[in-house]
């Protein structure tokens, strides 16, 4: 539990750096990368040495949700190390170190869980897909907040962070196709490595996830052939992303934590 608090507290610190410098606006500053960097390490160790300690990977409802809060930091400090979106991070640290709080809390499973190298290439590739298309949900709303605000004119301080409106809808939607890919993936493996896909606890998942990548990809389809942006990119993202969430996290939640079923 120790490590999960000294995490917690290097991504705060983290935030609250960002914070600063996008105050002082200091486009130069680089010092929220080292509580950052080490606060990742710490994440990643805290659920290497639950997996060492128990000898099976935990994907239950805590640990997964740290997992992609983990994916989800990482490649917010990746893309930040270069300049660009460093304002994500004031929102993704301290959600990645709450969820790794939450996992710290409760979310050690004392059931095995076994599964071979075919099933961990799928859960992975999930938790990856969700932690992509997650941030894009994230641009997305930052996107809806910045025209916001030029429409009705406004000059908010908080503006100055981020990046010019058309880069910002570029790396938006770069995002989503990368997420795309990487669910077009978790599907395929679902369909060629899951045994009976369609049982009673995964068809409301693969429904859900299936009509996510549908959303996902119409949203990318659009943009191509018709030049989609603004809020029509807004809204289908929110709303693809709000069916991925359902497919795994709402029925984990109702299965795990209010009917006590793993």
């Amino acid at each position: 539990m120790t490590i999960v608090l000294i995490a917690l507290g290097l991504y705060l610190l983290a935030a609250g750096w960002l914070v600063a410098s996008l105050r002082r606006q200091d486009a130069n500053s680089s010092g929220w990368l080292l509580p950052a960097g080490i606060a990742l390490l710490l994440h990643g160790a805290t659920h290497y040495l639950a997996w060492r300690s128990t000898g099976f990977t935990d994907l239950h409802f805590f640990a997964a949700l740290s997992l992609v809060g983990l994916g989800m930091a990482t490649l917010t400090t990746v893309v930040g190390a270069s300049g660009r979106m460093r304002a994500l991070g004031v929102l993704v640290f301290p959600l990645a170190g709450l969820v790794l709080l939450g996992y710290g809390l409760y979310g050690h499973s004392t059931r095995p869980d076994p599964l071979d190298w075919r099933l961990l290439l799928h859960a992975w590739l999930a938790l990856l897909a969700y932690a992509t298309l997650a941030v894009a949900a994230l641009l997305a709303i930052m996107l809806w907040l910045q025209e916001r605000a030029l429409r009705r004119h406004q000059r908010h301080a908080w503006l100055r962070a981020f990046p010019p409106l058309t880069e910002l809808e570029t790396l938006l939607f770069r995002t989503i196709a990368v997420g795309f890919a990487l669910l077009t993936l978790t599907l395929l493996t679902g369909v060629l490595f899951v045994e009976n896909l369609f049982a009673q606890h995964l068809v409301h998942k693969t429904v859900l996830s299936l009509l996510s990548w549908l959303v996902f990809g119409g949203l990318l389809l659009g943009r191509w052939r018709r030049g989609w942006r603004g809020s029509v990119a807004v809204r289908w993202t929110l709303v693809a992303m709000g069916l991925l969430l359902l497919a795994f996290f709402g029925s984990q939640f109702v299965l795990e934590l209010l009917l006590h079923r793993e």
